[in-house]
């Protein structure tokens, strides 16, 4: 599913931001990545959705070769990667519906289809009531939920959750993490990108612990252990 080889990446300031990284991940993995700012998480992700590219190595994403991919190929690989974001990105003056409906209408989806689509990835995610609501009307934990919702629409492959819970108490923690179990459960591979001990070591899933740019730890069932 995704194949990480030899992979370097070096910023114009001669920073190395991530340091040969070799990983693989299973369909239908979940996976936690680890570690304290600035040890190339955000990186890691930037690769994977083919936001930046890698300085050295090869990066393999069911069956795309992502260092080499066209920009015009780009936004098709994309929807088989859902990404969720720290601060849910959701547009203020549309509503729940209507912020899913956009990811929907961008890629030239049908009317028909919308409407179809848009009640079940609300329902997976607990909000079908919250359909009418807009951000500002919405707690930080709902719109995160709305966010997920939002990341489901084309079923992808893969989730990559960047931060979701970092602008959340430990109760709608919980829940953005509870649901990202479920959908797991249906068969998708959740990357978790946290820095947060206590939800990695709660889940007692595989963890990926990243310091100075290098993978310095992979086991299942782990622990954040820095």
């Amino acid at each position: 599913m995704i194949t990480i080889s030899g992979v370097t990446k070096i910023y114009p300031t001669g920073t190395p931001a991530l340091r040969n990284v070799n990983l693989h991940i299973n369909a239908g993995d979940f996976v936690s990545i680890v570690g304290q700012s600035g040890t190339g998480k955000s990186t890691l992700v930037k690769l994977m959705i083919a936001e930046e590219k890698p300085s050295k190595g090869t990066i393999d994403i069911g069956g795309w070769d992502i260092t080499r991919i066209r920009r015009g190929d780009v936004p098709f690989f994309r929807r088989q990667i859902g990404v969720v974001f720290q601060d849910y990105k959701l547009l203020p003056k549309k509503t729940a519906y209507e912020n899913i409906a956009f990811a929907l209408e961008v890629a030239g989806e049908t009317y028909r289809r919308i409407h179809k689509i848009i009640p079940q990835v609300l329902d997976i995610v607990g909000l079908s009531h919250k359909h009418n609501s807009y951000p500002f009307q919405l707690s930080g934990g709902e719109q995160q939920r709305i966010a997920i919702a939002r990341s489901l629409v084309h079923r992808p492959k893969i989730i990559v959750a960047d931060e979701p819970t970092g602008n959340l108490d430990a109760i709608n923690a919980a829940e953005i993490v509870s649901i990202l179990k479920k959908i797991n459960e249906f068969g998708t591979t959740v990357l978790l990108v946290t820095h947060n001990r206590e939800i990695v070591n709660h889940l007692r899933r595989r963890v990926i612990t990243l310091h100075g740019g290098e993978i310095v730890n992979d086991e299942q069932e782990g622990k954040y252990r820095l």
